[in-house]
């Protein structure tokens, strides 16, 4: 492997939690890796999601094995990501007006997913949550949590430098050079990648893995070729309220307004689903802040007129080549990754949709792939290895100050460690 700095092994694009994951992965088996990120790390969808450690409840009767992918991964993380994560348990309610027959279906199929639940009714959901809605009728708890994505994607790109990759931050991608099969000894593929930025450079890797999740298609059109993204924008909205212990579900058909994240001191509300064409350019529309609101307001009064914190909105990296339609709540949170080679490019790999929860399954299975191509024989370490600062919540939040400060997910929860 190369000692230029300009010729890395592998080139992943996208410092969100799955590229950054990517870089970790494969540095821990001795791959050479440079990780490029137009911004700050973790600036696009990772850090403005609501930040939600998925239990796979919330897909276990629609997609029972992107479930069981939440549930292990969830397990995972628990053991490996320390202050990353906070473990508070979740909460599925069902409103008088909600369909009874949902609730059973949902219980049921988190039960033969594994997912540990136990039901209890309104009175015993009221006790455990105060100032959860009278209409609760009933509930169940499940093992959700809450994932702080600053500290998450910092903490994996720490590892990576601290096992020798290179870490660019305000590093966009302006052009990617490629040959034709048959021109060069390689038999074609992505031959340069020009970074602009504080890089200001161009690098010669073997691979480009592109991790940008709803920017993919941007990123794979400057090499020839196509994704097929289909991201939709949600709103979040944090609002002053303490002591919620569990994050709220709505028990009901996925709407806009159905989950309350709990942080210290405030709560994430969210949050609604609306198509996009440019996830750098899109309306931000107040009828979706008020919704979120409202909504969530039916499982728990208290933040209809609670102060608010602030407010923003997220894009969803929703993979979808062939949904024409504008409701996107039904494509798979999933995740699939991309060989390119039968576009002629076979040393480029796009990673697409998926969960930040699945974040580092996603990391793994792309780095085996790459690994399988490179004839490294080594395995993945990042299940068991658990992150630097783990335990340290101060010094997570260096490694966040290193690679670009926190973002608005978990903003609150940074600053004030820091303080």
């Amino acid at each position: 492997m190369s000692d230029d700095p300009n010729d890395p092994t592998v080139l992943v694009i996208g410092g969100g939690a799955t590229g950054a994951g990517i870089a970790r992965d494969l540095t821990l088996r001795g791959v050479d890796v440079t990780l490029a990120e137009r911004g700050g790390l973790a600036g696009g969808t990772s850090g403005r999601s609501h930040g939600l450690l998925h239990s796979g409840a919330r897909y276990a009767e629609a997609d029972a094995p992107g479930a069981a992918e939440c549930l292990a991964e969830n397990r995972t993380l628990r053991d490996i990501a320390g202050a990353c994560v906070r473990e508070t348990g979740g909460l599925f309610v069902r409103l008088d007006g909600d369909d009874p027959e949902y609730f059973e279906e949902k219980l049921s199929a988190c039960e033969e997913i594994g997912i540990e639940t136990e039901r209890i009714d309104g009175d015993a959901a009221r006790e455990l949550v105060p100032g959860l809605a009278d209409e609760v009728a009933e509930a169940f708890r499940v093992p959700d949590g809450v994932i702080y994505p600053s500290r998450l994607v910092a903490a994996n790109a720490a590892d990576a430098e601290r096992h020798g990759a290179t870490v660019h931050t305000h590093a966009p991608i302006e052009e990617i050079e490629t040959a034709h099969d048959g021109e060069d000894a390689d038999g074609g593929g992505v031959s340069a990648v020009h970074v602009g930025g504080d890089v200001d450079a161009t690098l010669d890797p073997a691979y480009v893995v592109n991790a940008t999740g709803a920017w993919a298609d941007r990123i794979a059109g400057l090499a020839g070729v196509e994704v097929g993204m289909a991201p939709s924008r949600g709103v979040m909205v944090s609002v002053e309220y303490d002591g919620l212990g569990p994050v709220l579900n709505r028990c009901r058909d996925p709407d806009d307004g159905d989950i309350v994240v709990p942080h210290d001191g405030e709560v994430v509300l969210g949050t609604t689903s609306v198509p996009v064409s440019d996830p750098d350019d899109y309306e931000t529309a107040d009828w979706e802040v008020e919704r979120s609101v409202e909504e969530c307001a039916a499982m728990l009064p208290g933040v209809a007129d609670a102060p608010e914190v602030r407010t923003w909105w997220g894009v969803r990296p929703l993979y979808g080549p062939d949904e024409a339609g504008a409701n996107r709540r039904g494509i798979s949170r999933g995740f699939t990754l991309i060989d390119h080679g039968d576009e002629g490019v076979p040393n480029l790999f796009s990673v697409v949709g998926g969960k930040l929860t699945t974040y580092r399954e996603m990391a793994e299975v792309t780095a085996d792939r790459v690994c399988e191509r490179l004839g490294v024989d080594a395995s993945c370490e990042t299940a068991t290895e658990p992150l630097p600062g783990a335990d340290d919540p101060a010094q997570l939040d260096a490694f966040v100050e290193r690679y670009g400060g926190a973002n608005p997910t978990d903003a609150d929860v940074v600053s004030a460690a820091r303080e």
